[in-house]
């Protein structure tokens, strides 16, 4: 759509428009964001500010918890108590990054010092991390707070001191705008210039922003189709660019054999709950699982099937990811070998019906029209494999792409390493996913240090994690000071350490 053009607030629960927001942004808007953005970046180099920011942010989105979930609802049909949570999740957040901010160990400070009796001598040398510059954010249609304008990625640029131009998913222009306004008006009470956040709508500004030449990185969330067009965009830059996107996965899940026999029902219901939470739209819902043959398999198979079938129609984020969805799982449903146990597809004009698909993992090997069981189904359906053996098992594993999980199902003396397959399988996985899941569920990612989101690629298009303190890690660069008078020096690496920062030093003064 041309620029100029309205942006309207659509209920998914009827598809018809609640309001018009605002305009989509013409490329001399979104060139004035970026360059507001920039000229702002210095303001950002004061940690105090930054971490006092951050809070005020988390403090303002509280306090105005009414209005947003509210907002956030009636354009994506997600519910209070879910929207409730994710804004509980996306407050703490903030206030995680701040306290990063404050503790500093995420400069990574190191200090070298001179010797000359090494091979060869060695200068004294001091590094830490600084930031990249304005970084653009595409918002994710599924999470309208956690991943959207003041979401992670959001949250983790400005704890590095990076300036953000988001760009909003149409999805949830009132709740994004919104939102902006919070976060803006949380600058200013820092005493920061508002335009360290700023939003822009319409596809065509998204492609203005990522090719940007003030843009120094971006992050994405969304599908495979927009975020490689978005990354192939900014590897083709005069000057390219990190993207760190994350693209898609199908999130397999592997249940044992003797899992199987010991807990099929729990299993199945457990499944169906993860398979159905928000609709089937986290990125993380388990898509393909690998049950094996047998009378404990189909007794898992019933339990998913019985759960599933007392699960009533839900409404997706928007119609065409509700038509989107049903002709997915119509397409799956009519290849050969493939059954339905419970339909999954349209519920009426504006619902989806939750379901499953089984087929035989000889099948699935077989390739061909199969590869589509293969890609991610958004919406609230999985595909159940069958597998006859071990090495099926494994085959079927061969053929998949990066995962942002993976989730075995063990029974209890494999967990306690009785022989088996289970550690097998969890080395196997490894190789295809960024978080491995053991007798659990993928759905549910906690905000800590040691959590990691991302995976091999189309999880992820690098190496790092968007969920957790570690995000940071992707706003900054490394320096190297090579025998720097003191004076000359940033505060951060002085001698003195004013600041009081953590830093490994190494040698002798």
């Amino acid at each position: 759509m041309a620029a100029g053009t309205p942006v309207w607030s659509v209920d998914p629960r009827t598809g018809k428009q609640r309001e018009q927001v605002t305009l989509e942004a013409a490329p001399a808007d979104v060139d004035a964001a970026v360059r507001a953005a920039h000229a702002a970046r210095g303001a950002l180099a004061d940690r105090a500010a930054r971490t006092a920011f951050l809070r005020a942010a988390a403090d303002l989105l509280d306090a105005e918890a009414a209005r947003v979930v509210e907002t956030a609802d009636a354009e994506t049909a997600l519910g209070p108590a879910r929207l409730t949570g994710e804004l509980a999740r996306t407050t703490g957040q903030l206030r995680a990054f701040a306290d990063a901010v404050d503790e500093g160990s995420y400069l990574d400070i190191r200090i070298d010092r001179a010797d000359a009796s090494l091979t060869p001598p060695r200068p004294e040398l001091r590094r830490y991390k600084v930031p990249l510059g304005v970084v653009a954010v595409y918002a994710a249609s599924n999470f309208p707070l956690a991943f959207s304008v003041p979401g992670g990625d959001t949250a983790s640029a400005l704890a590095a001191g990076c300036p953000v131009v988001v760009k909003a998913h149409p999805d949830h222009p009132a709740a994004s705008e919104l939102c902006a306004s919070l976060l803006r008006r949380a600058a200013a009470a820092a005493g920061l210039p508002e335009a360290v956040v700023s939003v822009v709508h319409g596809f065509d500004a998204g492609l203005e922003l990522i090719r940007h030449p003030l843009v120094a990185a971006a992050g994405f969330t969304g599908s495979v189709r927009g975020g490689r067009a978005l990354f192939d965009a900014a590897a083709a830059r005069p000057v390219p660019i990190p993207f760190h996107g994350e693209l898609g996965s199908l999130n397999p899940v592997v249940v044992t054999p003797d899992a199987a026999a010991e807990r099929a029902e729990e299993i199945g219901a457990g499944l169906a709950a993860s398979v159905t939470l928000g609709n089937g739209q986290f990125c993380v819902k388990p898509g393909l699982v690998l049950v094996p043959e047998g009378a404990a398999g189909d007794r898992l198979a019933g339990a998913l099937a019985k759960a599933l079938g007392e699960t009533g129609p839900g409404v997706l984020l928007d119609h065409r990811m509700r038509d989107a969805f049903a002709a997915g799982v119509a397409e799956r449903a009519a290849l050969p070998g493939v059954t339905a146990p419970v339909a999954a597809g349209a519920a009426g004009e504006h619902a989806v019906g939750a379901g499953c698909l089984a087929v035989p993992a000889r099948a699935l090997l077989a390739g061909g029209p199969y590869d589509l069981l293969l890609e991610e189904c958004f919406g609230p359906v999985t595909v159940l494999v069958r597998y006859a053996g071990q090495d099926e098992a494994g085959a079927v594993l061969d053929r998949l792409a990066g995962n942002l999980s993976a989730t075995l199902h063990v029974s209890s003396a494999e967990a306690e390493g009785a022989p088996g397959p289970a550690a097998a399988l969890v080395a196997r996985v490894t190789e295809l996913a960024g978080r491995i899941v053991v007798n659990g569920w993928p759905t549910g990612v906690a905000v800590a240090p040691a959590q990691h989101h991302g995976g091999p690629y189309p999880a992820a298009t690098s190496h790092s994690t968007s969920v957790g303190v570690t995000a940071i890690e992707r706003w900054l660069r490394p320096v190297a000071y090579q025998s720097v008078p003191e004076g000359l020096l940033p505060p951060e690496l002085r001698e003195a350490n004013p600041l009081g920062l953590p830093r490994r030093v190494t040698g002798t003064a």
